[in-house]
């Protein structure tokens, strides 16, 4: 793993078998811990004094978000050791419910190396998956919501199918209002997971919620995978939706790279 950005040491012909500083060109394999403090949310939503909504994408070089439906594919093993990261430095984990459909998604787990990490943040053993879905369509005797080690959310509108919501009550998830019709105000979900607290949010797509979050200008921070695939075809980018009237400006934080794979952040500007 090397940073390409922010520079912080030009020396990069560093000899292989002296102890590497992270912020330097580095080949080395980072420890998790490395990636956590690369990685670490603003001090406000760490305090909780304000949210921090981040989202965490890949997409090829001719920006396919997906190959076959589903993100996996166009991945490598570093790019899944960063989407562990994210998730454990993170109160909850926002995902659309189509995204919860497609890709099987399953309760986050505890994880060890992290445990000291979490307990020190006053975060639960394992953050919280948080759905996004107006009409409730789901399998509420999946493990995601009957088997959790921290509850799952369910945000949805207030004219949400009654039915569905004592279903999803029924199984041990914990429905939220984030609108006032039939659908989820994209604006409302940050601010209606930090009345319980959850200020460090990451949202893992699909590209329908994550154009959502865009539209109403409410995304703090992109991590991007840059992958150096081609697929062709006609996949999903990272974002879908209305087109906003005007570009939205993100400054460029940080860059690592790794095997050709390009792992960048960008920040609100």
């Amino acid at each position: 793993m090397r940073r390409l950005f922010p520079v912080t040491d030009q020396t990069a012909d560093r000899p292989a078998d002296q102890s590497a500083d992270p912020d330097t060109t580095d080949p080395r394999e980072w420890s998790l811990d490395e990636l956590a403090d690369a990685y670490a949310y603003p001090a406000g939503a760490s305090t909780g004094a304000a949210t921090w909504l981040r989202a965490n994408m890949v997409s090829t070089l001719d920006g396919a978000a997906q190959h076959e439906g589903r993100s996996r594919p166009i991945s490598n093993p570093t790019d899944m050791r960063i989407f562990g990261t994210l998730r454990a430095l993170a109160d909850a984990v926002i995902v659309g419910a189509e995204t919860v459909r497609l890709e099987g998604y399953r309760p986050a787990r505890a994880r060890e190396a992290f445990a000291a990490r979490r307990a020190a943040a006053g975060q639960t053993a394992a953050p919280a998956v948080a759905v996004v879905s107006a009409g409730l369509d789901l399998d509420f005797s999946l493990p995601l919501f009957t088997e959790p080690l921290t509850p799952t959310l369910v945000l949805t509108g207030a004219a949400a199918p009654a039915d569905k919501v004592a279903a999803a009550e029924r199984a041990g998830a914990v429905v939220l209002v984030a609108g006032e019709g039939a659908t989820v105000d994209p604006a409302r979900v940050a601010p209606a997971l930090a009345e319980r607290g959850l200020t460090r949010l990451l949202t893992e797509g699909g590209p329908r919620l994550l154009g959502q979050f865009v539209a109403a200008e409410v995304l703090d921070e992109l991590c991007l995978t840059i992958s150096p695939m081609l697929t062709a075809g006609d996949a999903q980018r990272i974002a879908g939706g209305p087109v906003l009237a005007e570009p939205d400006q993100f400054v460029l934080a940080s860059v690592l790279e790794e095997d050709g794979f390009l792992f960048t952040r960008y920040r609100r500007s």
